[in-house]
């Protein structure tokens, strides 16, 4: 069973995982708005992801006997001035979402939840990845430009993701 304090904690982590979700919807939506499909797609597993995220916290919550409480999803940027600009905000905004996550462990130790501290280390070793993947579309569109051949060739390359559900819990990646 989770403590208060706990319960409390994953509720605003479920909004959050939820924001994120909306945050990427919206830059899917510009990048759609401004022709590059490819970054489109990319925002569009992201969202995808997020909503994942959110969804694991849902039912461990659910597990753990706890209460899930929806809240309102705070309203989302919609505009940014550039394609880089948007993946700048990308990853910043994983970056909030790392210390949102490390704040949820030290959280889960100072409860003693050792089966909250367990499930939140996926998430752990999920933000370095989130944090690596928009760091190097950032790298990439620098390098590139942000107008021309450059810009495509990076379109083309975001095209290619694809989204990927991770294993069911207690399952292992092969």
């Amino acid at each position: 069973m989770l403590t208060d304090k706990m319960n409390e904690a994953l509720n605003e982590q479920i909004n959050a995982e939820l924001y994120s979700a909306y945050l990427y919807l919206s830059m899917e939506a510009y990048f759609q708005s401004i022709d590059l499909p490819g970054a489109a797609n990319w925002m569009r597993v992201q969202t995808q992801e997020e909503l994942v995220h959110a969804m694991k916290f849902y039912d461990f919550m659910n597990e753990r006997s706890g209460r899930v409480l929806l809240k309102p999803i705070e309203a989302v940027p919609t505009e940014w001035d550039s394609p880089l600009a948007a993946f700048e905000a990308a990853y910043e905004h994983e970056t909030k979402v790392t210390a949102r996550i490390h704040k949820l462990v030290d959280v889960a130790r100072e409860e003693h939840d050792h089966a909250t501290e367990s499930f939140l280390q996926w998430f752990v070793n999920e933000q370095v990845e989130e944090e690596s993947s928009t760091d190097g579309v950032v790298k990439r569109l620098n390098l590139a430009g942000e107008t021309g051949g450059g810009l495509f060739m990076v379109d083309q390359e975001l095209a290619q993701r694809v989204f990927t559900p991770p294993p069911a819990q207690g399952q292992q990646q092969a």
